[in-house]
């Protein structure tokens, strides 16, 4: 019998783990063609995948007030450190205003400037149409659904890390003794 990669009755079929290394390795290739996707974007307004990631999350959060480093942290799982680091970038490229938070002193709100707001508005003639191709095969159901599943998974994902983390500090794998090629 092969060894298994899981062992939650849900990922096996038939005692199998197949459907589940097929549907990682697809996932993967997915999520590899989103993020050159997300390269291409950010590359297309001059920066990285993750400035234009950034960009795009305080465009999306920024209502009439602007939004803070934290909020757009937050909202990308992201630590405050990073994102404070990329607002940094899009400030020198005059892509996003930082004003004093009136609340607040010690913190800042973000808002798009006039180039960030018509550097994303050209974007869209090229933004929506590959997003479509990148979705086409699902119906108004299946984005429902996966809509509703990623949060889940995004917290799944978090709480493994932490998991990969203590077990890999507790208990490191064995040395592989080296293959001795001769003998092959």
């Amino acid at each position: 019998m092969a060894r298994l990669t899981v062992s939650k009755k849900s990922l096996l079929a038939e005692g199998s783990d197949k459907k589940f290394r097929a549907f990682i390795h697809d996932f993967l290739i997915f999520a590899a063609r989103l993020e050159a996707i997300r390269e291409g974007f950010g590359t297309l307004l001059g920066l990285t995948g993750a400035g234009y990631t950034t960009l795009m999350a305080i465009a999306f959060l920024e209502g009439e007030e602007g939004v803070g480093v934290h909020s757009v942290a937050g909202h990308l799982h992201l630590s405050g450190s990073f994102i404070t680091l990329e607002v940094a970038k899009l400030v020198e490229a005059g892509l996003v205003v930082k004003r004093p938070n009136d609340q607040d002193r010690r913190r800042v709100l973000l808002t798009l400037s006039q180039q960030g707001r018509e550097k994303l508005d050209a974007l869209t003639a090229v933004q929506a149409p590959v997003n479509d191709s990148l979705f086409d095969c699902l119906t108004e159901q299946d984005f429902a659904f996966l809509q509703a599943l990623m949060p889940k998974l995004v917290l799944c994902g978090e709480d493994a890390l932490v998991l990969l983390n203590y077990l890999s500090a507790r208990r490191p794998l064995p040395e592989a003794e080296s293959l001795d090629m001769k003998t092959l």
